[in-house]
């Protein structure tokens, strides 16, 4: 299995933004009362949180990121385990459940925030609770703008989108939680690094000059069963995007699903397979995954299976998160090598 050595990634990153001379100014310190427009609801915080609960990796991997950990209460909700490089700053919070918490496991934590990744574990319809629930507490609550560019129209929760997501969202998220916790030149300073990242695959993938058509596997319930893949406006499309390609699922749903007969006919030259760290199903396995992609009789016959385009990506930069720059870079590496070896 491949994986990109971040820390040489980022370090090159760093380096190229000082080049370019795009370190932000220092910022101006929060003025509280602060108030934050979030999904349509304006948020009030009379001063930065001190018990934050994170439902989602995404959410705690910010907080993380921003040097937060000491005010970073519990979390829940991990597909797949932390960063490496946030492993120690994560080992000081609390993790209520990999899967699903309960309101009453969220609320035992005495919260006076909570930010959440998704309307899965927080919204109308969510397993864990709706904003409402925690207003009528007085704890204020934020959700990633990423889920809320969403249209409900599909007949799951995730919905679909109406054009290509992008980062900005995922910079917006990172600014404004910066904000709340008056720590906006980390924030910043996050936010530098990540573009510069994005450039450099940019580049790269200007320079390799391949129109590759990528299909991004999430996970199956059982080989005979359908895949989750992600929408050609998701994140998978977005990466696609930034390394020169384009999504080989036309859906505009934000997890379609599609039986293998489809997969076949959509004929991407990429399988991007996720690794994911829970265990539901077997073939949230990647070892699982290539193993019926070189195996079942008619994927096998695919050229992009023949050719050994098959590339690992860590299952969680499939959602829009700060995970979906790292997961590009793994894909832009493991290109690179499996290119190498065929000339």
């Amino acid at each position: 299995m491949l994986f990109v050595r971040l820390s040489a990634l980022t370090t090159a990153a760093v380096g190229l933004t000082l080049a370019l001379g795009s370190v932000p100014a220092r910022a101006e310190p929060t003025q509280y009362p602060l108030v934050i427009e979030n999904c349509g609801v304006e948020v009030r915080f009379d001063k930065a949180p001190s018990r934050t609960v994170a439902l989602g990796a995404n959410s705690a991997e910010i907080l993380l990121l921003l040097g937060l950990e000491d005010r970073l209460a519990a979390s829940a909700f991990w597909p797949s385990k932390v960063m490496p490089e946030l492993a120690k700053a994560n080992e000081k919070v609390k993790v209520l459940t990999v899967e699903i918490p309960t309101f009453e496991a969220v609320l035992a934590q005495e919260p006076d925030f909570v930010a959440a990744q998704t309307v899965l574990l927080l919204g109308p319809e969510s397993k864990v609770a709706s904003r409402e629930d925690f207003a009528k507490l007085g704890i204020p609550s934020y959700l990633s703008p990423s889920t809320c560019t969403n249209r409900q129209d599909t007949k799951d929760i995730y919905g679909s989108r109406s054009e290509l997501w992008n980062m900005d969202l995922v910079y917006k998220e990172i600014d404004d939680l910066s904000r709340i916790f008056d720590v906006q030149d980390k924030g910043q300073a996050v936010i530098a690094d990540f573009k510069a990242r994005e450039a450099t695959l940019r580049e790269k993938a200007k320079a390799r000059g391949k129109d590759y058509s990528y299909l991004f596997w999430f996970s199956s319930p059982s080989p005979s069963a359908d895949a989750y893949l992600t929408g050609k406006l998701g994140p998978g499309g977005f990466i696609a995007d930034l390394l020169g390609g384009r999504s080989a699922i036309q859906s505009e749903a934000e997890w379609p699903t599609l039986n293998w007969e489809g997969i076949i006919a959509a004929n991407p030259d990429v399988f991007v397979v996720a690794d994911l760290d829970r265990n539901r199903w077997e073939l949230d396995k990647p070892a699982a995954k290539i193993k019926f992609l070189t195996t079942d009789p008619a994927v096998s016959q695919l050229e992009s299976v023949k050719q050994g385009r098959i590339v690992v990506m860590d299952g969680q930069a499939m959602n829009p998160t700060v995970r979906t720059i790292r997961g590009a870079e793994q894909v832009e590496k493991q290109l690179e090598e499996i290119e190498a070896k065929s000339k």
